[in-house]
């Protein structure tokens, strides 16, 4: 089991800085923030850039993966977006992971004029996936789509990591799902929707994991149903759970037995904030890091073809 952690990019980076840092030192196999304007309840707080971010902390850390939890096009256009990849793949020396999603309904969907409806949306989710996978593939690409245009975009030097960086592919509904069983290396969800703050009951925590298990099996005909017999990572963000992951220790350790029952081969954690979403101490934190050679040693059950 891989264990990776979000950390919104609230702070300057002066004190952002020795945070990721400490994540590459707990020994988390990945590190990632959210790649938004804003976010929800947050939005009247700091708020920076993705992009600019990662490459700062790609040149601070040498063996923790990177990565955007997750990239959309609300804002995004796959053209300099695939450029910024690319930069980051290099700075990082290959160690660039690209959690993408077809994008909410919250702050960033409206921010650059009336967000489209669900339909639309999955389409223009599928079309960006897939420019951006021609981009990273090829050294000059010509598109023309419903959403998106290029004309002989040029990518050139190309990825580090090769044929490109990984896509760990967000998605909850059917179109969704077979997108990423067709051209993800990984499926990204927080299972079903909650509307909780974090403290939420056992029962609530219980039937989230019963849900989580009904979509992990529509994930699995999505599999079957595109033809993939690749292997797929699954990641599994903890904290889309009634109860915020690092509430306890102990919180952590069921997570990632019950992930590892239902196939995940990564699970997700956010760094604890002083209050409002994620709110929790840090002091869990580091219970859980020195216990993550145990975590990480629970080995996934197999599912499907993955």
């Amino acid at each position: 089991m891989r264990i990776g952690i979000v950390l919104l990019p609230q702070d300057r980076w002066a004190q952002a800085r020795p945070r990721w840092e400490r994540a590459e030192e707990y020994g988390f196999d990945h590190a990632w923030t959210y790649d938004h304007l804003a976010s929800r309840s947050l939005a009247d707080e700091p708020w920076f850039a993705t992009v600019p971010l990662l490459a700062a902390v790609a040149v601070v850390t040498e063996r923790i993966r990177l990565g955007t939890w997750v990239a959309s096009p609300n804002f995004r256009h796959p053209v300099p977006f695939a450029k910024d990849l690319m930069g980051l793949d290099d700075l990082s020396g290959g160690r660039l992971i690209a959690g993408i999603g077809a994008g909410g309904t919250g702050f960033d969907a409206d921010v650059l004029g009336p967000g489209p409806t669900p339909s639309v949306r999955a389409d223009r989710f599928a079309e960006f996936v897939e420019l951006l996978d021609a981009l990273l593939t090829s050294p000059a690409t010509e598109h023309v789509g419903e959403h998106f245009t290029a004309h002989d975009a040029r990518m050139i030097p190309g990825c580090v990591q090769q044929p490109r960086l990984p896509f760990a592919i967000a998605a909850n509904g059917p179109r969704a799902l077979r997108l990423a069983a067709r051209l993800g290396e990984g499926w990204v969800t927080y299972g079903p929707s909650t509307h909780g703050d974090g403290a939420g009951t056992a029962a609530e925590q219980e039937e989230w994991w019963q849900g989580l298990e009904r979509l992990v099996e529509r994930f699995d005909a999505a599999v079957c149903e595109v033809g993939r017999t690749r292997p797929v990572d699954r990641y599994l963000n903890l904290d889309g759970a009634p109860v915020f992951s690092l509430a306890s220790a102990q919180v952590m350790r069921e997570g990632v037995e019950r992930a590892s029952a239902l196939g995940f081969t990564d699970v997700v954690v956010h760094w604890p904030r002083a209050e409002g979403v994620y709110a929790g101490s840090e002091a869990v934190l580091e219970e859980v890091a020195g216990e993550l050679g145990t975590l990480q040693a629970v080995l996934p059950m197999a599912r499907g073809t993955a």
